[in-house]
């Protein structure tokens, strides 16, 4: 058995056929204008989670480049919404790791996270000019830290791409200085949107006693379906 489930892409459009764990608060959205429909999507609450802090990011390297707000204050407005933020991917996830017993990569991303809080607001605070000119640097290599971890965890290739992608960013940087920001922002902010619109790869589910026995078979039949829909080539409708 390969750790990777190779019969699986590393993204596709989203499968219908969810999991108990992935329906629990999940979103649906439709716009639509008569009978023309601009936007349809649904989000499980791990895109929810994707979604906020793509927001969150990318307003913050984004301020950062072009705003001309001063340091001290953007420390304490982003580190509280950064705090407030990682609540809310507490709440929004805990019920879905668990199930999929890796309750340590949400650990993880708020230890992360905290941990490079913790570090930007001293070196803004403190004047600290050397690390202040490689913070960029740092929330991209804590970020690929989080999705390497993320990766192994899931059996995500996906999430393995990305962290790479997060890595390599780091000496890119140099090339971009006037613009590291913008690039972290784009980097950082364009691979949540991206994990919240698409679906990624991860192991085969497993079973959790947190389940009922209706729940697990529910699940055993959304696996089924999903089995299916995957064997089955799409079919182009004919002009």
């Amino acid at each position: 058995m390969t750790f990777f489930n190779a019969s699986e892409p590393l993204i596709r459009c989203k499968q219908e056929h969810l999991d108990v764990q992935d329906l629990e608060g999940l979103l649906r959205l439709r716009w639509q204008i008569g009978n023309l429909t601009l936007f349809s999507g649904l989000y499980t609450r791990i895109d929810q989670t994707f979604l906020l802090w793509g927001l969150v990011t990318g307003g913050i390297f984004f301020t950062a480049q072009f705003v001309p707000i001063s340091w001290s204050f953007q420390a304490i407005m982003w580190s509280t919404l950064t705090l407030i933020g990682t609540a809310i991917m507490a709440v929004l996830t805990l019920f879905w790791v668990r199930v999929e017993r890796v309750s340590w990569i949400l650990y993880s991303w708020a230890i992360l996270t905290i941990a490079g809080l913790a570090i930007t607001d001293y070196s803004i605070f403190t004047g600290w000019g050397s690390l202040l000119q490689h913070l960029c640097d740092l929330w991209l290599g804590l970020s690929a830290i989080g999705y390497l971890l993320t990766g192994l965890g899931l059996r995500s290739r996906t999430f393995i791409a990305i962290g790479l992608t997060h890595l390599f960013g780091i000496p890119l940087l140099i090339f971009v200085a006037p613009w590291q920001y913008l690039t972290t922002g784009i980097i950082m902010a364009g691979c949540l949107l991206l994990l919240s619109e698409l679906q990624w790869d991860m192991r085969s589910p497993i079973e959790n006693t947190l389940l009922t026995e209706e729940e697990k078979e529910f699940n055993r039949i959304q696996q089924r379906l999903r089995q299916i829909d995957t064997s089955v080539p799409k079919q182009i409708p004919k002009m």
